[in-house]
């Protein structure tokens, strides 16, 4: 068999599957097996494999056909131009992600030397990609899950920047020393009772609380008392949980910009709360957002 026939097999067999974009996944899939890039497989279409490399891409198409993550299978992702490590550890970032990275790098660039709190970091996609972009912020990530650390840390070495970003392990922004610029969280926004749905991905990166704003809530809380004046709160969110998280920031914040970023469908995506450059306070800090 070809690689060019072991492509076009894979993919029959992913779309028979109704897996979405079983063109790419397929040559994913191939390429992990090979241990080759895009370009040397395409260069290489008219090659034979194995009789190993065929066993083993049955094996990785039958373990997409289970359910399991590419991102697992191949144990890599691109985010934001940049090749992760992923497993199951940590959450496997999201396209949608990147428009949170791209509004912390628009705030930042108003700061001289931003300090940047990634909160709930996992990989450490988000907290690398603005250390990449950001060469004179000071960048900390923190995470709840030690095992979640040990993949950012991989991940700060591979790219480079394990000078630069400061892991952390802690529950929200306590593990901070000191108070930041901007803080940027994609937190669980999944409601408790979908997250049984998932197979693969880690249940504490996913859930929410009944309403999927637990830990968002959380976090607004205690960002009051860790930004700087002039700070910068922003937040990914779920579908349907614009309101709930915009009503508190102005609960929390009423003399912040507040605005709201949708996706590429229209989504509400991100949130950002933009503080006066002054202090303010004197608010009540004791109503809850729905859990």
């Amino acid at each position: 068999m070809t690689l060019k026939q072991a492509l076009e097999s894979a993919r029959h067999i992913l779309a028979a599957s109704d897996i979405e974009e079983a063109a790419l996944e397929s040559e994913l899939l191939l390429r992990q097996v090979l241990k080759i890039d895009r370009i040397q497989l395409y260069l290489e279409l008219d090659n034979e494999l194995t009789k190993k490399q065929e066993e083993g891409l049955r094996r990785l198409t039958q373990r997409r056909l289970k359910g399991e993550p590419n991102a697992y299978i191949t144990g890599h992702r691109e985010f934001y131009g940049h090749d992760f490590r992923v497993d199951g550890r940590v959450l496997i970032p999201r396209p949608e992600s990147e428009l949170l990275v791209d509004r912390v790098i628009s705030l930042a660039r108003g700061y001289h030397a931003p300090i940047i709190a990634d909160i709930g970091t996992g990989c450490g996609a988000i907290a690398i990609s603005l250390a990449l972009e950001l060469p004179q912020a000071k960048v900390y990530a923190s995470d709840i899950s030690a095992a979640a650390l040990e993949v950012a840390r991989a991940n700060c070495q591979k790219h480079g920047v394990a000078d630069r970003v400061c892991l952390l392990q802690g529950d929200m922004l306590k593990p901070l020393p000191e108070p930041v610029d901007l803080i940027v969280a994609n937190l669980p926004y999944v409601r408790r009772q979908e997250v049984n749905d998932n197979h693969f991905e880690p249940s504490l990166a996913l859930n929410g609380g009944r309403y999927g704003t637990e830990q968002i809530g959380r976090l607004c809380l205690e960002a009051r008392s860790r930004l700087r004046p002039g700070g910068g709160l922003l937040l990914e969110i779920g579908q349907g949980q614009e309101k709930a998280v915009t009503s508190r920031l102005k609960r929390l914040f009423p003399r912040a910009k507040i605005e709201v970023v949708p996706d590429l469908a229209g989504t509400a995506r991100v949130v950002t709360a933009v503080l006066p450059a002054e202090p303010y306070a004197g608010l009540n800090l004791t109503k809850r957002m729905p859990e």
